[in-house]
């Protein structure tokens, strides 16, 4: 929940400063104060994780969100105080009154659901939860409230002062650079987080080297050698994922809310392959638990793939707006990264399925996952024209003899007047 959160927050401060085109010393001080909170924000949800039913932590994580809100309101109403920091488009409007009352309005919905979650929290801390949870899903409720609106009443003439920002619509643009941004900022803490676990676990204690390994220390990493294997392979999910979705965003050329939406499901599991780097580097600790571990990893690359993949198809329907030309149906691009987007979802999935039925060897399925995918994405451009080239012979086999058939009825045609 708290990841969902910060993204939500991510989401407002990136379409705040689409609306806000430059900065002061005063905007920057204050940026830095919402960026200050944001980074509390993880401590709060450990109070609430270790604490559930002490309702300080639920407190004052809802405080930090009422006082992110509160930050960013004040932005807003300094940036139209001086319109010269202001978009273009809402500087040389003449409608900024309503923009502002519109985009406060906005800002502090999150808030606003916050203040009443941190009163339940002091008596009944359940709904609190429920509230923080509608904070995350607040502008897709207000989205298909709107639709639902449209339908009941029938479809209204838009606003002649209408803005293309804070309007919950799915297709509103969004920063494709901030997303990207956004993306490799995750990726690069995921990898750092699989590498403090290894430099702080699994280094030999001096004294065991020379105690129980007579001094070889060859001998006491070799027991430690599960853990490695485990930390190559998540490290390479993880390098891999992240190369996907560098090669998905050089094809997309407009992000939109909904794709935005996408990006951060896949981010979050994403954030879990720590998480499955420790199921599976507790192999020979917990053999018992080896099947589960697998599963729950295999479920976690899965969720984290096919959300990029649902991003590609995403953009696919507005190819037109939101994709390169190369990468359109039928450009020189689509079917490659299509097969690419595909891959680790296929290759998770059927890892997931074989331990079904195979569970006796679930670790050695995992494990040939992870060393095979790497090669087939070296290999991958070459397996795709291969492909089509076969595809296209199999159809220039199957037209000659259509062709045939054609020419074995034509006698029995009558001919043209």
């Amino acid at each position: 929940m708290t990841f969902l959160i910060v993204t939500v927050a991510w989401a407002a401060h990136t379409r705040l400063f689409q609306v806000v085109g430059k900065i002061d010393d005063t905007l920057a001080l204050l940026n830095l104060a919402c960026m200050m909170t944001i980074t509390f924000l993880p401590f709060t949800f450990s109070l609430m994780v270790t604490f559930p039913e002490v309702p300080l932590g639920i407190f004052l994580f809802c405080m930090c969100v009422i006082t992110i809100g509160a930050v960013q309101a004040l932005i807003v109403v300094y940036a139209f105080h001086f319109p010269h920091l202001l978009n273009p488009q809402i500087e040389s409007s003449t409608h900024r009154a309503l923009y502002r009352q519109h985009i406060l309005g906005i800002v502090l919905r999150g808030p606003a659901l916050c203040f009443v979650a941190a009163g339940f929290s002091l008596f009944f801390y359940p709904l609190s939860y429920l509230l923080m949870a509608t904070v995350i899903f607040l502008p897709y409720v207000s989205k298909v409230s709107s639709w639902c609106k449209g339908r009941l009443v029938g479809p209204q003439e838009p606003p002649a002062h209408s803005m293309e920002f804070f309007t919950f619509d799915l297709h509103e643009p969004l920063s494709k650079e901030r997303v990207e941004a956004f993306s490799d900022g995750v990726y690069a803490i995921v990898a750092t987080l699989l590498i403090l676990d290894i430099c702080e676990d699994n280094v030999p204690d001096p004294r065991d080297v020379k105690e129980k390994f007579h001094g070889s220390l060859v001998a006491a990493l070799s027991v430690y050698g599960p853990h490695f294997l485990a930390y190559f392979g998540s490290f390479a999910t993880v390098g891999l994922l992240w190369f996907a979705h560098h090669s998905l965003f050089l094809h997309i050329r407009k992000a939109t809310q909904s794709m935005g939406l996408l990006n951060t499901l896949s981010l979050a599991f994403v954030g879990g392959l720590p998480l499955a780097y420790q199921q599976t580097s507790a192999f020979v600790r917990q053999p018992h638990d080896e099947l589960e571990s697998v599963r729950v990893s295999c479920a976690i690359i899965f969720l984290a793939s096919i959300f990029q993949f649902a991003i590609w198809t995403t953009a696919l329907l507005h190819e037109g707006e939101t994709l390169q030309p190369s990468a359109r149906f039928g450009g020189r691009e689509h079917a490659f990264m299509f097969a690419k987007l595909a891959l680790y979802p296929c290759a998770s999935l059927l890892a997931f399925a074989s331990t079904c039925f195979l569970s006796r060897f679930s670790t050695a399925i995992f494990h040939l996952m992870q060393i095979a995918v790497p090669f087939a994405f070296l290999l991958l451009r070459l397996l795709v024209r291969l492909g089509l080239a076969l595809l296209c012979a199999m159809r220039g086999l199957a037209q000659p003899a259509t062709q045939a058939e054609e020419d074995a009825h034509a006698p029995l045609l009558p001919a043209a007047c």
